[in-house]
């Protein structure tokens, strides 16, 4: 067992782990933060992206004891006093989800695009999102939600 430390949405956070916990199951299971979907567990999906240290990391592929330290935002801290993050807005107002199962990693991996690029084209964030998949849709509504978030 590994004792484990890190900020999750402003709490620090504290516990016993064993060293092999991926950091995905440490805040399902552990945290109750159930927003971090499992697609995949070989970060091809996309699902579990996180926020560590303001980069989207796949949390399935980083044990919980290497984010030991971190500052950790997940979907649940993504809104701010009961008003949606921009990006959230976005894709409720420009129906960016259909089934919602790539919607949390979807919108976590757009925070850090949009940090990175704040106006970025078409072309940008459709290779920004490149790495989290869709099953459900064309993307284009995911993307519309992006734009529509820029433009805030």
């Amino acid at each position: 067992m590994a004792d484990v430390s890190m900020t999750v949405n402003g709490k620090v956070r504290k516990a016993n782990v064993e060293p092999r916990l991926l950091l995905a199951h440490y805040l399902r299971e552990h945290l109750r933060l159930t927003g971090t979907h499992l697609g995949c567990d070989t970060s091809q999906c996309g699902a579990c992206t996180v926020i560590i240290d303001g980069r989207a990391a796949k949390s399935c592929t980083i044990f919980a004891v290497q984010a030991g330290g971190s500052t950790i935002t997940t979907i649940e801290g993504l809104a701010s006093n009961g008003k949606l993050h921009p990006i959230q807005e976005g894709f409720w107002e420009e129906h960016g989800l259909q089934c919602g199962y790539c919607t949390p990693g979807m919108i976590m991996q757009a925070v850090t695009l949009l940090k990175d690029n704040p106006a970025p084209s078409e072309a940008q964030i459709r290779e920004g999102i490149s790495g989290n998949f869709c099953r459900c849709t064309g993307y284009q509504h995911i993307v519309n939600a992006i734009q529509h978030a820029a433009k805030r």
